[in-house]
């Protein structure tokens, strides 16, 4: 995903293309990690120092629901990151130092379902976490 795909997406959805929203894209894109709304909302402000809180988590949200966005729960706060188009269907590790992300390729959701018989499961979220080699060796 890029900035002028992710654009596009809300474009085809409804939304505006405003500065706020491309420069809240452009912060996401030079991350290969999840990102905190704080942090993000704290770059923003740097353009567009009266940018609130509330909007960028509501668009963070938004396109969070629109699949141009994914999201974790780190430390209590969510943080959000670009979503991966290249890998297909996967899930992934998060390291809890740095909020780097690699892809898992397997999901347990096939063993789940045969444990729920005449259930029907809509969606799953599944996610490892724990410390990349890098913060192993450097203890981030």
């Amino acid at each position: 995903m890029n900035v002028e795909r992710a654009l596009q997406i809300l474009k085809d959805n409804g939304y505006k293309h405003t500065k706020q929203r491309e420069k809240l894209l452009e912060i996401l894109s030079l991350y290969d990690q999840y990102v905190s709304a704080q942090n993000v909302w704290k770059r923003l402000q740097e353009e567009f120092s009266g940018a609130s809180y509330d909007t960028v988590y509501r668009n963070l949200y938004t396109m969070a629901e629109l699949s141009i966005l994914e999201y974790t729960v780190l430390n209590g706060e969510k943080h959000f990151g670009f979503h991966c188009e290249t890998h297909g269907h996967h899930h992934h590790f998060i390291c809890k130092s740095c909020g780097t992300m690699t892809p898992i390729d397997v999901c347990p959701i096939e063993k789940v379902e045969s444990n729920l018989p005449n259930y029907q499961i809509d969606n799953h979220f599944f996610e490892v976490y724990g410390q990349c080699p890098s913060c192993q060796i450097n203890q981030c």
